[in-house]
């Protein structure tokens, strides 16, 4: 990694929730210098463009953050993200971790790219005099930069206007898309963001302003900027939202071998219940080759950071090989985003938008609820037996802004706040106050801290104190001992959006069942929900939990080998409560031939209910527990 994703970010002076219009948080008021926003104005006028413009893009780049100087997860700097790939270490794609994203035991194990990026820094140095070093780091000088750039798109139009309106093709050139399509979208964004404005505070603690304007942008100035055009194809989003369609190679690769997916028939043939959030631990273009060699294996969809574009690549009637659990690829959709989980980088605005919209259109078309039992992070997929457990991945990883994403979704999380203790809450950290002390960020130097910066996480502790040891975790670490700091260990480690059965109270510290155990936090980092617990019940000391809810033995037809009902190596003891997801019936889907016309579902007459166990859900059998509903 490079000396500025070691560097430290300074600490969240002020907090805002996820949405546009944002409350400064106690004692922030401090550190609202003003800086950010006079910056703004200053490199407005020193470069003659319209300051709602400047402010518009730099809030679908950066949400006007400055990140200490450390690269979005597309390379770019400071509140206007400009781009500079050679400061930004690579990597391999998390799937070449040794691990079988395809997750299915019936099957053996599956077993790589070079990128290229806009240098908008190099751009920008040209037009300014300001060396690339200083154009990263220093957020007024990353400011004149962008607003150098946007005037020098302008100029190459040739339009000369004041008028924010005549600024679209600049703006639209300015996501750095290659094609019309989703140079609109990003376009379309920053002046409906113009039009709504926007007020919060950075994540350095300053406070700026877009004041609402009303503007009716030039959109057909975008013909004019001579991009390419996607071709009309098999890509399933949403009206407006630019898809590429990438097809994976669906290959025989003979000796009975194939890639990169399954064919199906979802939802005719079995439900899609779930959609998959991931990152790709690569960039775009490393994803791009990955997904299209066929002896790899495939997901659905790829976003790239810098402006957000979506490329599809499987049906999503079809089954992706993503997310290491046979079972949760067979009832999900899986969407990848170009960003490394631990690097000390972000994700920018374009890219969570589009996002939003794209989840947002899936979880409609196969009415998948918006909420984290069904929304989750490829982190939350359970393994499918003990050995699995271990190898799990754990992208996209705490600096992930659940709550700001979901907002985005029209989801907010805690949408209907209950103001008495319920006996179970909803894991709702102030992301950009909530700097979690982690390690490993940094692969030369895995002990090092990570850089200081906001966090979706929140740690679980033995007792109510700060200085407590971590929980343990026999999947993560069979030897003994407790979790770990480190990035990648989720073994005693609560997410945003999630929700957990309360065991106990203490002052200013919530303790919830985690895992088999008791975790504590402090309670300022949770609110009291509604919804349903399951316990075991009465008469059984335990039961076992379940990376996956497959069929009873008898319930698959001759020539179909049954697959075994492993429990992972965790138990639920009597007397605890673990907050209950969707009830479901068992399935399992035999696809192990290239030819779809052997594929089959196979339904059993077990049901499963899907729990909150640990950092993960897990599934415990219906017979085997009671439900209740929880309440003030």
């Amino acid at each position: 990694m490079t000396p500025f994703t070691r560097r430290n970010a300074l600490r969240a002076l002020a907090a805002g929730t996820a949405g546009v219009a944002v409350v400064s948080a106690p004692g922030a008021a401090a550190a609202m210098t003003g800086a950010r926003q006079r910056a703004f104005a200053a490199a407005a006028a020193e470069f003659g463009v319209p300051e709602p413009v400047l402010l518009g893009v730099s809030y679908l780049k950066s949400r006007w953050d400055s990140h200490s100087g450390m690269p979005s997860t597309g390379a770019g700097f400071g509140p206007l993200h400009l781009t500079d790939l050679r400061a930004v270490a690579g990597g391999g794609s998390h799937h070449d971790q040794g691990t079988d994203s395809r997750g299915d035991s019936a099957r053996g194990v599956l077993t790589p790219h070079t990128s290229s990026a806009l240098q908008t820094v190099d751009l920008a140095a040209s037009l300014t005099g300001v060396d690339a070093e200083t154009l990263r780091t220093d957020p007024a000088q990353n400011i004149r930069g962008g607003a150098a750039i946007l005037a020098h798109y302008q100029r190459d139009l040739g339009v000369r206007a004041d008028s924010p309106a005549a600024w679209y093709g600049a703006v639209a050139r300015f996501s750095g898309a290659p094609d019309s399509g989703t140079a609109t979208f990003f376009a379309d964004e920053v002046f409906s963001t113009i039009r709504a404005g926007a007020s919060r505070t950075t994540d350095d603690g300053q406070a700026v302003t877009l004041a609402a304007t009303p503007v009716s942008p030039q959109r057909d100035q975008v013909r004019a900027l001579g991009l390419a055009t996607l071709e009309e194809g098999a890509a399933e989003a949403p009206a407006g939202l630019a898809v590429k369609w990438i097809p994976a190679p669906y290959q025989d690769l003979g000796e009975g071998n194939y890639g990169n997916y399954d064919k199906a028939e979802r939802p005719h043939d079995q439900k899609i219940t779930h959609i998959v959030i991931h990152d790709t631990e690569c960039t775009y273009d490393a994803a791009i080759g990955l997904v299209q060699d066929p002896t790899y294996l495939a997901w659905h969809y790829t976003l790239r950071s810098t402006d957000g574009h979506v490329a599809q690549h499987v049906l999503t009637k079809d089954v992706g090989w993503h997310a290491g659990n046979w079972y949760v690829n067979a009832k999900s959709i899986g969407v990848e985003h170009e960003g490394f989980a631990a690097q000390g980088t972000w994700y920018t605005e374009a890219m969570y938008r589009t996002s939003a919209r794209l989840v947002r259109y899936l979880a409609a078309r196969y009415r998948i609820p918006l909420d984290r039992e069904h929304i989750v992070g490829h982190d939350n997929v359970p393994g499918t037996t003990p050995p699995t457990v271990a190898g799990m991945h754990w992208d996209p990883a705490p600096y992930w802004d659940w709550a700001h994403y979901f907002d985005l979704l029209g989801a907010p999380l805690n949408a209907r706040p209950v103001r008495q203790p319920t006996g179970m809450v909803l894991i709702n950290p102030d992301f950009a106050s909530n700097p979690t002390g982690f390690t490993g960020c940094d692969t030369a130097d895995p002990g090092a801290a990570c850089p200081a910066r906001g966090s979706s996480a929140l740690f679980l502790r033995t007792e109510p104190r700060d200085d407590a040891p971590l929980l343990a975790d026999i999947g993560l670490h069979p030897e003994g001992g407790p979790s770990t700091v480190a990035i990648s260990d989720v073994g005693s480690r609560v997410s945003t959006g999630q929700r957990y059965a309360v065991a106990e109270v203490r002052g200013d510290w919530t303790a919830v069942w985690f895992l088999g155990q008791q975790g504590w936090f402090r309670s300022a980092g949770a609110v009291p929900v509604l919804g349903q617990v399951v316990t075991p019940r009465p008469g059984l000391d335990s039961i076992p939990v379940y990376g996956r809810a497959y069929p009873e033995a008898e319930a698959y037809p001759e020539g179909i080998t049954p697959q075994e009902i492993v429990p992972l190596q965790y138990t639920m003891p009597a007397g605890q409560k673990y907050a209950a997801g969707p009830t479901v019936r068992a399935e399992y889907f035999s696809a192990t031939t290239f030819d779809p016309a052997s594929h089959v579902v196979v339904r059993g007459k077990t049901k499963y209910v899907q729990i909150q166990f640990g950092h993960r859900f897990g599934y415990v059998k219906l017979d085997d527990v009671t439900l209740s509903r929880t309440h003030p």
